[in-house]
């Protein structure tokens, strides 16, 4: 016949957990127990629970103050976007042309963007231009176009990433080669406009695409003044 003490030295481990979970501050209660209970570790020898503990703290520190370093290079990267945006924005305002316009969109592209090579396909043909190796006029019809039908119908959201070797070849002629990644718009009615890298990592799909939509927006208003 079993008595009372035995069926308490059956309580199973789940039972105990479960009773450490609902009196989390057990432990103060019996602080020389929380020193000597030992806790396996993935790497090394057990450890104290206070040890153990301490370890995860630690563990949990350096992975807030990576993410926290994280958020704010991200931020920081952003805030230079954003004023780089702007004064791109107020440039293109300046201009007294389409094609000083253009000019001004390419340049800026170039040098404050870190684009490798710039290229801009206009629909449209743009008085003052001449033999620019950036800029191609091709007609929104013209069949050498095709490769762009589907990115011209989703209404001007930017791509990012590798593009298709027949499209590298449209933009960037004799230097696609060289050409390892791009950043597109496609502004619906005015033309395209490619920022191309020698880094495959400097443009890739999923990165963000906000300021990219705000520098085609510029360029559409700026051009938009010279239409008649």
């Amino acid at each position: 016949m079993t008595n009372g003490f035995d069926n308490a030295e059956k309580l199973g481990a789940h039972e105990v957990a479960a009773w450490l979970r609902r009196h989390p501050s057990f432990l103060q209660q019996f602080p020389d127990l929380a020193l000597t209970l030992v806790v396996p570790r993935e790497n090394g020898p057990a450890a104290s629970l206070a040890s153990y503990q301490l370890d995860v703290l630690r563990d949990k520190n350096r992975e807030l103050s990576r993410r926290l370093q994280e958020l704010f290079g991200n931020a920081q990267e952003n805030e230079r976007l954003a004023v780089r945006t702007h004064q791109l924005t107020l440039a293109l305002m300046k201009q007294d042309s389409a094609a000083d316009t253009l000019r001004a969109m390419a340049a800026t592209l170039a040098e404050d963007f870190q684009g490798d090579l710039v290229r801009i396909v206009s629909f449209h043909a743009v008085d003052g231009v001449d033999d620019a190796e950036w800029l191609q006029v091709i007609g929104e019809d013209d069949p050498r176009l095709s490769g762009f039908r589907d990115l011209m119908a989703a209404g001007g959201e930017p791509v990012c990433g590798r593009l298709h070797p027949d499209k590298n070849a449209l933009l960037y002629g004799l230097r696609a080669e060289d050409v390892q990644s791009s950043a597109l718009l496609v502004l619906p009615g005015i033309g395209l406009v490619a920022v191309g890298s020698r880094d495959p990592n400097r443009f890739f799909p999923g990165m963000g695409t906000l300021f990219l939509r705000m520098m085609g927006e510029a360029l559409a208003a700026g051009l938009q003044r010279f239409r008649g």
